[in-house]
C-alpha cells in the first residue's frame, strides 16, 4: 500500500511524507561446501535492468520469515538447506517504506525442486564466494540486499 501521511516536523512546520506499507521480506546467501553461492539474474522494472541478487522474497500474511527463506530458495535456485542461520534483520529503505528484511544464510545444500512463482523469470547463476564478494565491492552487484549478506559471510567466515 501507498499511503500519505501530513507530519508535523521539528520546527513545528507541517509536511507531507508517503509511505510504502510492505508487509517483509526474506534474503537468503545459500552457501555450499566448496564455498560458491548461488545468486538469480532478474529484470527490475524500477531501475530497468537485470540485477544479480541472492534470491528472496516477500512474507505471506502469517508467513514466518524461516518458511519464507525455505520457500523462496527452493522457488528461485531449486535447493534446500539443512543448516539455517539468521544473520541479520534490517529496514531496506527506511526513508519511505516500512519493509522490513530478515536475511539468512543458508548451508548444507542439497537439490530441491520447486515450482517457481509464476510472475519471475529468473535465471540461476553459482559463483565462487570470492567472486561475488569481488563483484560485491565492484559495483557488478548493485542491489544492497545482496551486498549486505555477501559481505557479512565474508566477515563471518573470516573470523
Amino acid at each position: 500500500n501507498l499511503r500519505k501521511d501530513r507530519v508535523r516536523l521539528p520546527d513545528g512546520k507541517e509536511s507531507f511524507r508517503e509511505v510504502v506499507e510492505h508487509p517483509g521480506a526474506v534474503a537468503v546467501v545459500a552457501l555450499d561446501a566448496e564455498k560458491n553461492v548461488y545468486l538469480v539474474r532478474q529484470y527490475r522494472y524500477p531501475v530497468a535492468k537485470a540485477l544479480l541478487e541472492i534470491p528472496a522474497g516477500k512474507l505471506d500474511p502469517g508467513e514466518e520469515p524461516y518458511s519464507c527463506a525455505r520457500r523462496e530458495l527452493a522457488e528461485e535456485v531449486n535447493l534446500k538447506a539443512d543448516k539455517w542461520r539468521l544473520l541479520a534483520t534490517f529496514y531496506t529503505t527506511p526513508g519511505f517504506s516500512d519493509e522490513i528484511m530478515y536475511l539468512f544464510m543458508a548451508t548444507d545444500l542439497k537439490p530441491h525442486y520447486q515450482e517457481p512463482d509464476t510472475e519471475e523469470f529468473l535465471q540461476v547463476e553459482k559463483l565462487s564466494l570470492k567472486n561475488a564478494i569481488k563483484q560485491a565491492l565492484d559495483g557488478t552487484i548493485q542491489d544492497a540486499k545482496s551486498i549486505s549478506g555477501l559481505l557479512i559471510v565474508a566477515r563471518l567466515l573470516q573470523t
